[in-house]
């Protein structure tokens, strides 16, 4: 690394510290024109490509033992499945997604006799002050972090990057430095939510009992793991991987893998049973909470009268719950001869105790529900090489006007039960929701997220199902 170059420059600091390299000046162009002038050489490591990063993940587990500890057992899968009457088998897969926050990463740090200041848009301030006093080694009660109004995080605004650059530089210019990343910076080095395979066998009888359940989830995590259903023979493991890419919390956490692959593998067995979906998970479902949140989505639908339909359209239902909020989401779709689809009506209806604010939170539904749409549908990280390729909005694609379809919440108001939050719940009956509808009209079981990067049913990665 030469920094020679920049130091030169009129009113320009340049700190080197270990493996950070910044620089701080009066204006933006002069520090443009300062980092473009530091001439770097790169050490580099063969790193997978997306092609490649299911095979990778199961082949690389992570030395992080405590993962193993995410999963539970209620007697033997295995056993309860070899007197089944018919068993299944499906593997899903989910890519890394970007949170895609309105304003990236930004600081403003300004130290004062020995005293730092941080304002930052941050999901985290105590975990920002914690991190900062350890980098600076200083009392916590010396940092102090003021939190503005965010441009939205998604769980994505936990760690301390931007804080901690703004810091540095600013303790070596001795006075207040901003720091705002990039939209490419933003794509390429905040972190991801986590990609993922998940593994599920499953045996049911004939009159739709489910008896044996084994789930296997490498990677994306272990919220959502444990399936609602009552299942005498259930064994579910959370298995962590070394990920290639920076992996982290994302609205819904790893539920909105798990539930994505629990209800597709759901209505899977509905449909070889010939039973209909909502009425196969009511038959192994004891949460009356969950069946409410069902049968209300489902009436406000028309599920029953639904099912009379034209040639193309498809039905899909999904449930879930995570964090006190219990959500079911009913979808419509159109898939067409050129096999595009068209997302028609969304039904979500969602409980998480007694309502304190009715309209704060049917914005956090109707949030969740369009950000839900981009998972879904097409979000996706690419990457090979290890460089990401689509590093800007004109190349990662989130949810437009034109995708938004026509969407109907219901908000059930539980006042015997305490209130929960209503931030992340809400996002994780989308994406199953519409694939069993896909599946409904064009028979194709598609199982990987997201299901139609290219707007079409298509791709040797999907099978029938």
């Amino acid at each position: 690394m030469d920094v020679v170059p920049a130091r030169a420059l009129k009113g320009v600091v340049v700190v080197q510290d270990g493996d950070f390299i910044g620089v701080a000046a009066p204006d933006l162009p002069t520090a443009e024109k300062a980092l473009l002038s530091i001439h770097a050489k790169w050490e580099t490591v063969p790193n997978p490509s997306r092609s490649e990063i299911f095979d990778y993940l199961k082949k690389n587990p992570s030395d992080d033992r405590n993962g193993k500890n995410g999963g539970t057992a209620k007697a033997n899968a295995h056993d309860a499945m070899a007197v089944s009457d018919s068993t299944f088998t499906a593997t899903y897969h989910i890519d890394y997604i970007a949170h895609v926050p309105l304003e990236p990463r930004a600081a403003l740090a300004e130290w004062n006799d020995g005293k730092l200041t941080v304002w930052t848009g941050t999901q985290r301030p105590f975990g920002v002050q914690q991190t900062l006093a350890e980098i600076f080694n200083i009392q916590k009660e010396k940092v102090r972090v003021i939190v503005p109004d965010t441009g939205s995080g998604y769980g994505g605004k936990h760690s301390a990057e931007a804080d901690t650059e703004a810091a540095r530089l600013s303790l070596e210019a001795k006075r207040p430095v901003k720091i705002v990343w990039t939209r490419e910076e933003e794509f390429t080095w905040a972190y991801f939510r986590p990609a993922g395979v998940i593994e599920i066998s499953s045996g049911v009888n004939k009159d739709g009992t489910i008896t044996g359940w084994k789930f296997d989830n490498f990677n994306s995590g272990p919220s959502g793991l444990s399936s609602p259903y009552r299942i005498p023979g259930q064994q579910v493991a959370y298995h962590p991987c070394n990920s290639p890419l920076e992996q982290g919390s994302y609205r819904g956490l790893a539920s909105t893998a798990n539930v994505f692959a629990r209800k597709c593998h759901m209505t899977d067995m509905a449909r070889q049973l010939k039973m209909d979906q909502l009425d196969f998970r009511l038959k192994n479902l004891d949460d009356n909470r969950l069946k409410a949140v069902l049968i209300a989505a489902a009436n406000s639908f028309g599920w029953v009268t639904a099912k009379k339909k034209t040639a193309g359209t498809g039905y899909g239902i999904a449930c879930g719950f995570e964090k006190g909020g219990y959500v079911a989401t009913c979808a419509e779709v159109f898939v067409g001869p050129d096999k595009s689809v068209n997302i028609i009506r969304i039904t979500q209806a969602f409980e998480c105790g007694a309502i304190v604010n009715p309209l704060h939170l049917e914005n956090q539904v109707m949030g969740s529900i369009v950000q839900g749409l981009g998972g879904a549908l097409f979000e996706v990280i690419d990457f090979a090489a290890g460089k990401i390729i689509n590093s800007s909005l004109s190349a990662y694609r989130v949810p437009r006007f034109k995708d938004t379809p026509g969407i109907e919440i219901v908000l059930l108001d539980r006042k015997d039960l305490p209130s929960a939050g209503a931030g992340e719940a809400a996002i994780i009956g989308v994406a199953p929701a519409i694939r069993n509808a896909i599946l409904d009209a064009s028979g194709t079981g598609l199982k990987t997220l997201p299901l139609i990067p290219k707007g079409m049913v298509s791709g040797l990665e999907n099978k029938q199902a």
